[in-house]
């Protein structure tokens, strides 16, 4: 019997391991900053891989001392230092990629709401909030407005 409740306990702290490693690597942040760079590793003395604007959402991966390892909608990963990232919601427009073809932004949560703008693969948008399988966003030139989740990556 002891044996036993050993096990369980055993098993559910690997568990909770696990699991709490997973969510620990699975965050999102943002970009906070213009112009920002991605370095191939944890320091300023790394290459620059990209350069990133304002509000560009990133999964972040893990920590090493004050920079943070992140990967972006496309798959490609860095470093960023921690001052450069910020826990507020974006997201950015992740299909058309080789086309000129554009996401429509609604006025509304759903396909029957009239379309108030348009945008393009790559567009970034702050996220105001999420419901139904739509999110409700605001670009920093003013447009507001409900995109389809399913077209958009972050957070």
């Amino acid at each position: 019997m002891m044996i036993k409740k050993y096990i369980i306990t055993l098993l559910f702290i690997c568990f909770f391991v696990i699991f709490s490693s997973c969510y620990a690597f699975s965050k999102m942040v943002s970009v906070a900053g213009e112009n920002v760079n991605l370095r191939s590793g944890p320091g300023q003395n790394y290459s620059v891989r990209w350069k990133y604007g304002s509000g560009f959402p990133l999964k972040e991966l893990k920590h090493k001392g004050s920079w943070v390892m992140v990967e972006d909608f496309e798959g490609d990963s860095g470093w960023l230092h921690k001052s450069l990232v910020s826990r507020t919601g974006h997201m950015i427009v992740k299909v058309n990629k080789n086309s000129n073809k554009k996401i429509n932004i609604r006025s509304g949560p759903g396909t029957n709401y009239k379309v108030v703008g348009k945008a393009y693969y790559g567009v970034v948008f702050r996220t105001v909030k999420q419901q139904q399988g739509w999110a409700k966003v605001r670009h920093e030139r003013g447009l507001e407005g409900w995109i389809k989740r399913s077209l958009l990556w972050g957070f």
